[in-house]
């Protein structure tokens, strides 16, 4: 199935895995006001979507999101960054987050600014050897946003995140991958087939158990260790109690792969 959400997002979903493909290639996949409304109910529709275990976010031609368009910002009757970041930007990223469905973030080339902050927002990311992640920020007078403040110094500590955020430094896919950024680096040929290789190893996991699992670890970055203990107990019981984990406990004695069908 092919959905075109609207012409700079694209939409498909095939074999359980959607893919969200940021689709303004002459812009570097810049984001409009419109795009980010459109990658919002992208989101919204792979969350409803029964059929999708797996989502892949990329971007067309040369670069994964080169973050906002500036032209856009030229426009005397835009809203403020305030607005512009509570209406369109934190949307994005909460939907992203909430998402029970894992997401693998594709990073084809350079992620910048806001276009960093949506590659943060994954739950895996697998990079092209020509990508790059870049914050850019403070080229403009301004500070990170779209949650970078709050994922990059999870994803690669505070010391190395105030670096690459005071300095605006670029990351490059090879530093990525030495810092755990991203999970693997690989050609620009090969990034797409890498991609869906790794969404199929999700789609074929138990949906629950992975949405659960992604659901505590995000939990457990605000909470303290009773709190998550708790909370995995709490998870443990009721997917204990599922065909899911009764599917696995018989593929096990039974030495073969489980089915896994979200029961």
């Amino acid at each position: 199935m092919s959905s075109a959400i609207e012409p700079a997002i694209r939409l498909e979903v095939a074999d359980a895995i959607a893919t969200i493909t940021l689709d303004r290639p002459e812009a570097l996949n810049a984001l409009t006001i419109p795009m980010k409304r459109q990658l919002v109910a992208a989101f919204e529709t792979a969350r409803i979507d029964r059929t999708v275990r797996a989502v892949i976010l990329t971007g067309a031609g040369r670069a994964f999101c080169a973050g906002q368009d500036l032209r856009e910002r030229l426009d005397p009757a835009a809203p403020s960054l305030g607005e512009e970041l509570r209406d369109h930007y934190n949307p994005i990223i909460r939907a992203m987050r909430a998402l029970p469905q894992p997401i693998i973030g594709a990073i084809n080339g350079v992620a910048a600014g806001a276009g960093a902050s949506l590659a943060f927002a994954c739950d895996l990311r697998i990079a092209a050897d020509t990508a790059s992640f870049v914050l850019a920020f403070g080229r403009l007078g301004l500070v990170p946003d779209s949650g970078a403040t709050w994922t990059l110094p999870r994803l690669v500590g505070p010391a190395k995140a105030a670096e690459l955020a005071l300095l605006d430094e670029p990351l490059s896919a090879a530093e990525a991958l030495r810092l755990g950024l991203v999970t693997s680096v690989v050609t620009a040929d090969a990034l797409p087939g890498e991609a869906r290789a790794v969404a199929n190893r999700l789609a074929t996991a138990a949906p629950a158990a992975v949405a659960e699992t992604k659901r505590l670890m995000a939990a457990g970055q605000a909470s303290d260790l009773e709190t998550a203990l708790a909370a995995e107990a709490e998870a443990q019981d009721r997917l204990g109690r599922s065909t899911d984990h009764d599917e696995g406990l018989a593929a096990f004695v039974e030495k073969r792969p489980p089915r896994f069908t979200g029961g």
